[in-house]
């Protein structure tokens, strides 16, 4: 475990070989395994599983109830809802080993993943991109988009600050909260100011 300052609550488990950055939180009941990588200012609540190997960036947000397994990376500013799921094997059988045939996921800078959503291994969700609670993800997530359902479909786009984006004739939307501006080409967002 590195030498950082951070917050652990007693009942959580921290195993060697973690690298824990300056000003995370882990609460009650949490296990933090072997060789995982945990950036700055992270949040980490109570009864959250972080498995071997996997990286979260700075200032992630994984509410109860989460186990985030090998084969998983989130980016800076994600945010991970209570009790969602991570898969990590696409074929899983208890009799069968299959640590070696692990499916990574990525989820991409201030991407957000609602209560008791579901996410299939080998997917990647967008930047910003915003998962409704109780979806299934089985594909790829742009950025922007805004998901809901099992299996999970694409209903919008949102912005950075998570407000649903309308775009006018000339595919332009600006979010509400923060006077950004999207730009939407063919089926794809990008933020312009």
């Amino acid at each position: 475990m590195s030498e950082t300052k951070f917050f652990s609550h007693p009942t959580a488990v921290i195993d060697d070989n973690c690298t824990i950055g300056d000003g995370t939180k882990i609460w009650h009941f949490s296990h933090i395994m072997t060789n995982c990588t945990i950036g700055k200012k992270c949040n980490l609540g109570q009864n959250v599983v972080v498995s071997p190997e996997v990286i979260l960036g700075n200032n992630v947000k994984v509410q109860n109830n989460v186990s985030i397994y090998t084969g998983v990376k989130c980016e800076d500013d994600v945010f991970l809802g209570p009790s969602m799921v991570f898969t990590n094997i696409i074929n899983p059988r208890s009799a069968i080993v299959r640590k070696d045939q692990y499916v990574e996921t990525l989820v991409e800078k201030g991407a957000s993943i609602g209560a008791n959503a579901t996410i299939v291994c080998g997917n990647t969700i967008g930047k910003y991109a915003m998962i409704g609670a109780g979806a299934v993800v089985t594909k790829d997530v742009p950025a922007y988009a805004l998901l809901v359902g099992n299996p999970a479909h694409q209903i919008g786009f949102v912005s950075e600050y998570g407000h649903r984006l309308e775009f006018n004739e000339s595919g332009n939307a600006t979010c509400p909260e923060s006077q950004q501006q999207y730009k939407l080409s063919g089926d794809k967002v990008s933020r312009i100011y």
